[in-house]
């Protein structure tokens, strides 16, 4: 019953299985990829085509991987798994101090769950609760910017961009937080002073509300990719720190190294109180995830009525996710990655610039292993997904914007065919 062929597969898969951000009445049909290694996704049919987004950007050493490989296998023949409440185990923690040797020096607790949003989660139900045990219950609302992305469960979509984000539909239903401009100063740009007066406005008028500035540092990710200038987060934590707001690092898209630094906050020099991680804490190979947050935090929480954090995910620190997330992040301190990133970023601004002078794309922008060529019309994701497999890479953009995350193992000869790959269908859907 179950030795079914490509054709039975598929439609169970279109008649039963709900994608990501698809519609069960017109479900674009998928690639069926049946192995992947290195850089390449093999479909059923035989195809070999170049990942341009490391799997949504989690899969930073490529796939099938011998070193993390070894770590999963040699973690599965001694659990796969173990509850974490009263319970603990080595992968665990060397995973720990393998976390804190990276972060910023004022983080130093840790508190693994099972995905980035549910990270971010707790890093809301974190700062609600330091300031519920310091007596002021009246600081559990968020400030955040406009055009953000932290994740689809329920407080974490509350931070999403309440308008143009793909949450506007729940906006009524969701907490009412407070959303300010995103900066119009552009990384490596010139810095504007009034890109700070709303949050410095905002926190004036209602600091006593607020217990956390959550934003995702330097880029902003799913809510457009955009890439804003590091004065921005100097001037925010200055204020965080004048009127007693927390400030929530979301780094689950940008940590490890994504944008040229271990951390985008790095970029500032800046420290949280609270940092998200995820995607790439695997290598791509598990969901799994940390928040960090400070000592005063943690001190906090744990001193005061109830005198626990109460949070405790089923498959919390699941053994074999943090056996491989220790690998990892071993693999990438080991490597030369930021002379690895320096080189993907010269290649990806070399090969897609040219595209700025096409007419139908508004702007091409690069940061470390970031590329987005951004249209001047959302795409045709129906039209422009079979070509770009037709010339032999994945990409899958996004309302306006086509962009690659490259895995950081892809070679200059790889890269240059992705590029190529963008650039073709580009030049196939809109013309020369």
């Amino acid at each position: 019953m179950y030795n079914m062929n490509y054709s039975e597969l598929i439609a169970i898969d279109k008649h039963h299985i709900w994608h990501p951000y698809s519609s069960i009445n017109s479900p674009v049909t998928p690639e069926l990829i049946s192995r992947a290694d290195g850089v390449y996704l093999h479909t059923h049919d035989g195809k070999q085509i170049i990942d341009g987004m490391s799997s949504w950007w989690s899969a930073i050493h490529g796939y099938n991987h011998s070193t993390l490989n070894n770590a999963a296998t040699e973690q599965l023949n001694n659990m796969s798994h173990v509850m974490f409440g009263g319970l603990t185990h080595r992968p665990a923690i060397e995973l720990a101090a393998k976390i804190l040797d990276i972060v910023p020096q004022n983080l130093r607790h840790i508190f693994y769950s099972d995905s980035g949003s549910v990270s971010v989660e707790v890093a809301m139900k974190m700062a609600v609760q330091y300031w519920y045990s310091k007596n002021q219950a009246s600081k559990h609302r968020f400030a955040t910017m406009r055009g953000g992305y932290h994740g689809d469960t329920w407080h974490a979509m509350s931070v999403c961009d309440p308008e143009n984000g793909m949450h506007n539909i729940f906006s009524d239903s969701l907490p009412q937080q407070f959303f300010v401009p995103r900066p119009q100063s552009l990384f490596g740009g010139t810095w504007h002073s009034e890109d700070i007066d709303a949050v410095h406005e905002l926190f004036k008028k209602h600091h006593t509300e607020i217990a956390a500035f959550i934003l995702e540092p330097i880029v902003q990710g799913a809510g457009g990719m955009y890439f804003y200038h590091r004065q921005f987060l100097v001037e925010l934590r200055t204020l965080c720190n004048e009127f007693n707001i927390l400030l929530i690092a979301d780094e689950i898209a940008t940590g490890f190294g994504r944008t040229g630094k271990m951390f985008a906050c790095e970029h500032a020099n800046i420290e949280p109180d609270i940092l998200c991680m995820g995607k790439s804490i695997t290598g791509g190979y598990m969901s799994f995830a940390a928040t960090v947050c400070t000592t005063k935090i943690a001190q906090t929480i744990s001193d005061n009525a109830p005198g626990v954090f109460m949070h405790g995910p089923t498959f919390m620190g699941n053994p074999l996710a943090c056996a491989v997330a220790s690998a990892n992040i071993s693999l990438l301190c080991n490597s030369e990655w930021q002379d690895t990133i320096a080189l993907l970023e010269q290649q990806l601004q070399t090969e897609l610039s040219p595209l700025e002078s096409h007419s139908a794309v508004h702007k091409v922008r690069v940061l470390g292993a970031i590329g987005v060529v951004e249209m001047k019309e959302a795409v045709d994701m129906k039209k422009i997904q079979p070509l770009f497999v037709k010339h032999g890479v994945w990409i899958r953009p996004f309302g306006k914007l086509i962009y690659t995350m490259p895995a950081y193992i892809m070679n200059s000869s790889e890269l240059h065919n992705l590029c190529e790959g963008i650039k073709q269908t580009i030049h196939e859907v809109y013309g020369k």
